[in-house]
Formats: structure tokens, C-alpha cells, sequence
């Protein structure tokens, strides 16, 4: 449930500081949560199960993808994982250090790449996943099973409503401009279009910087989406 006197007044604030400019107060509060939700249920991952393993959110949302799909295309496990190319290929070579993955190319084309875990990945994952999948209970443990599936449920109408007419959305919020690269970042152009910011970048530099990732998209519902 929404804490009513905190998000109306959060509004309130909000309208004293723009001129009473109108404010969707649930709305507004709905995006707040899955914003801090995100980041408490990211922190505590990465502070216990993954840390023991050396792994951020990231690399383990690679590692997922591949384990379920046991060899994947680099840019079907970039786009289940939900980060970039460029991303993928920071991530992938720190996972390849520390022998968790391996690359071969695709044998009916030699421009793909596919990804699969070697042996040392797999009983990783195989150690990892049933720890991660306790932290998932943990962290969930205020909702019953009805809660949980109606919550995944919302959640993934949101994802939908963004992934189906977002793309429509912000060319018109841009006026049908491509968004222009971050001050921080670097814009590279791809198949899959304009890939590259700060956090995509620190990825690239060492599976330990910031990135992005879900893990859940391979699995259809698994994870925070399903994470």
C-alpha cells in the first residue's frame, strides 16, 4: 500500500516549489518506489550472495542468461540481459579472466559470436543460484505468493508499457530527434543504435564498475523483473 500522507505530501512539496504545478501524486510515487526498490534490492545482492563470489549484479545477470540458454548469441544474451553491446563486451572479458565463460564463433556465421560457461561457470552457477534464490525469498518476505505474482504482474505491465511505446514517446517528447550522447558518456553507433554511457563504459573497464542489467529476462519470469 502507498503511504498516502508521505506521497501527498511529497506533492505538496513538490507543487509549492514549481508554482502549483499540478502533481500525479501516485504516480509519482509508484516510479519512486521501483527506483528505490531497484537500488536497496541491487545493494543488498551485490553486499552478500555476490560478493562472496566476486561477481556484480551485471556478471551474474550474464552468467544467468548463458547458464539457462547453455550457448547464446552475444547479442540475444546482450538483449535478454538488458544492457548493451558494449556493456556485454566489458563484462564478457572479465567473466573470460576468470575462466567463468568462453567464446567461439557461430558456425554458420562467422561474424557471430556465441557465449557459453565453462566448466568452472557452471558449478559456480550451480552453487550460486539456489544462495541467490534465498536472497529473492528474503527480500520479498513481506509478501505472500499471491502478493508476489500480482506484483510481478504490475511490474511487468510497466516494463511492457515502456518497451512497446516508449521508443514512440520520447521522439516526440525530443520533437523526432535521436537523444543526443551523454556529457559523460560517448554515443556508439550499432545495429541496435546509440549504445554507451557512463555506466556502459565503467562496465567495459572491469566487470566491477557500474552497468546495468536484469536478471530474469531469460528465464521468463525469473528474477527482479519476473529482475
Amino acid at each position: 500500500m502507498l503511504d498516502r500522507r508521505a506521497v501527498e505530501e511529497t506533492g505538496r512539496l513538490v507543487e509549492a516549489r514549481t508554482g502549483g504545478l499540478p502533481v500525479r501524486w501516485e504516480q509519482m510515487a509508484v516510479v519512486a518506489g521501483i527506483y528505490r526498490a531497484a537500488a536497496a534490492v541491487r545493494q543488498h545482492f551485490e553486499n552478500s550472495v555476490l560478493r562472496g563470489a566476486d561477481l556484480t549484479w551485471t556478471g551474474f545477470v550474464v552468467l544467468w542468461v548463458v547458464w539457462l540458454r547453455e550457448e547464446a548469441e552475444t547479442r540475444h544474451v546482450a538483449e535478454e540481459a538488458g544492457i548493451s553491446k558494449g556493456t556485454l563486451t566489458g563484462v564478457v572479458r572479465t567473466l573470460e579472466s576468470r575462466e567463468l565463460v568462453r567464446r567461439t564463433g557461430h558456425p554458420g556465421d562467422g561474424r557471430l559470436v556465441l557465449l557459453s560457461l565453462t566448466e568452472r561457470g557452471e558449478a559456480l552457477m550451480r552453487r550460486l543460484f539456489p544462495e541467490f534464490n534465498a536472497e529473492e525469498v528474503f527480500v520479498t518476505g513481506q509478501l505472500d505468493e499471491d502478493e508476489c505474482r500480482y506484483a510481478a504482474e504490475l511490474l511487468q505491465r510497466i516494463v511492457a508499457q515502456v518497451e512497446d511505446h516508449g521508443v514512440e514517446r520520447r521522439r516526440l517528447l525530443l520533437g523526432g530527434a535521436d537523444p543526443a550522447p551523454r556529457r559523460s558518456g560517448r554515443r556508439r553507433a550499432g545495429a541496435g543504435g546509440h549504445q554507451g554511457d557512463a555506466d556502459e563504459r565503467g562496465a567495459a573497464g572491469g566487470e566491477h564498475e557500474g552497468a546495468d542489467g536484469e536478471h530474469g529476462a531469460a528465464g521468463g519470469e525469473h528474477g527482479p523483473v519476473g529482475a
